[in-house]
């Protein structure tokens, strides 16, 4: 079919689709059915002046949130048909005002670039969360946000950072989109729905000192843990310097930790805010294990003290108080005795204090190397001198007055030689 024929085709058919509405001379001494609107827009080919599509699928809507509701409860301002071209946007907090105000205090509540379709898909086309058909289904939602927090959407037009292609290949993203677990955590399970705050703001979910209570919404025994260690005590004291969930494994590219990747990066992680002790682990043998010898499965912070319930050495429950060493090195050195675990993980070689055996043999070893390096320099420069000198004092030049030629008195002598 031709552009024209085509074009042909649907001016017939919204002239048709207009007289049928004509037909019906009671639309306008009575209150508009959505039956009577899907008389014109239950044609898939109606559009506006501007080219914009205004079909609706009569038996999708039916089955939509609104299906019971009458087009005009939305569309207040069309009284009859015919109606106006232009008619007024649909205020959804007529209906929905808890929803709206939740929204005013949120980071969408701009509604030019944040309307309620964005999130819940086509108006007409709505449906419960509980239904897979839904834009904001729990299988739905990444996709649904990955819209505008992705590498092409709004986070590039505000200058934030694009989330949704570390949150799809996380842990959660996997089990939500591969294993289809509904339990996963997606993106409302963290930032809530409607009052979205920023993560600056303290009443938020993701701001530091509650990340922990939001991530223990799921993990309840790790947050149980945490509180009870010296991170989780710091944060509960409003010391905002300590660690929480997010410092450890991120807010969306969060690893399995159980990978190898995590636990390559998970010294690191804890050397962001221990430097020192950082400094003197990757010094030791279970360091050299990992970083030279790429060797997974050798010793981290967290195997020996713990992930989430960490605790100081002076506390009896933790797994490096001096009476629990044994048991803690025994986990992969069977038969750690007590002379074993004298072995000090942490020994700086800097600190007279900590420890003075290995200060003062560092101190003796730096001194006798550049001792032995100074003797051999100045050895080799004493050395380098003398052989100049013997080869100057050598070389033929030297007897020849530097001509190379004998010398006069050797000529006349010669001559006198031959005189006599």
């Amino acid at each position: 079919m031709t552009v024209a024929a085509r074009k042909k085709l649907q001016l017939f058919v919204r002239i048709a689709s207009i007289a049928a509405c004509l037909a019906v001379p009671s639309l306008a001494s009575h209150s508009l059915s959505a039956q009577d609107c899907l008389t014109c827009h239950g044609d898939s080919n109606m559009t506006d002046s501007a080219g914009h599509s205004i079909a609706v699928d009569g038996q999708k809507f039916a089955s939509s949130i609104h299906g019971s509701l009458q087009c005009i409860n939305c569309h207040t301002d069309i009284k009859a048909y015919p109606h106006p071209d232009n008619i007024a946007p649909v205020d959804c907090k007529t209906c929905h005002a808890d929803q709206a105000d939740q929204l005013k205090g949120s980071v969408h509540a701009d509604g030019k670039d944040h309307p309620c379709t964005s999130c819940h898909g086509v108006a007409h086309y709505i449906f419960p969360k509980t239904d897979a058909r839904s834009a904001v289904y729990p299988l739905n939602v990444p996709k649904t946000c990955g819209q505008c927090h992705s590498n092409n959407g709004m986070a590039g037009k505000h200058g934030l950072p694009s989330v949704y292609p570390n949150y799809i290949d996380s842990i959660h993203g996997f089990a939500l989109s591969k294993e289809g677990l509904l339990v996963a955590a997606n993106c409302q399970s963290c930032h809530g729905s409607h009052h979205i705050l920023s993560r600056k703001d303290p009443q938020s979910p993701t701001y530091k000192s509650n990340v922990p209570k939001t991530c223990g919404a799921c993990h309840a025994k790790i947050d149980a843990d945490y509180e009870q260690g010296i991170h989780g005590k710091a944060i509960a004291k409003g010391d905002l310097n300590a660690p929480v969930c997010t410092d450890c494994h991120t807010a969306h590219a969060i690893l399995q930790p159980t990978e190898a990747a995590f636990r390559m990066q998970s010294t690191p992680i804890c050397g962001n805010c221990h430097k020192e002790k950082f400094s003197t682990y990757r010094d030791t043998f279970h360091s050299q294990l990992g970083s030279l010898g790429g060797y997974v499965e050798t010793a981290r912070c967290w195997d020996c003290h713990q992930a989430h319930d960490v605790r100081p050495a002076s506390d009896p429950s933790s797994p490096i108080n001096q009476a629990n060493l044994v048991i803690t090195c025994g986990r992969c050195h069977s038969g750690a005795n007590l002379s074993f675990v004298q072995y000090q993980p942490h020994a700086n070689a800097h600190d007279r204090k900590l420890s003075p055996g290995l200060f003062y043999v560092r101190l003796f070893m730096n001194l006798l190397l550049a001792s032995v390096l100074t003797f051999f320099m100045i050895h080799t420069i004493l050395w380098l001198i003398r052989s100049r000198y013997q080869q100057v004092k050598s070389s033929p030049r030297r007897a020849g007055n530097g001509t190379g030629k004998p010398a006069n008195g050797g000529t006349n002598a010669a001559k006198g030689d031959n005189n006599a």
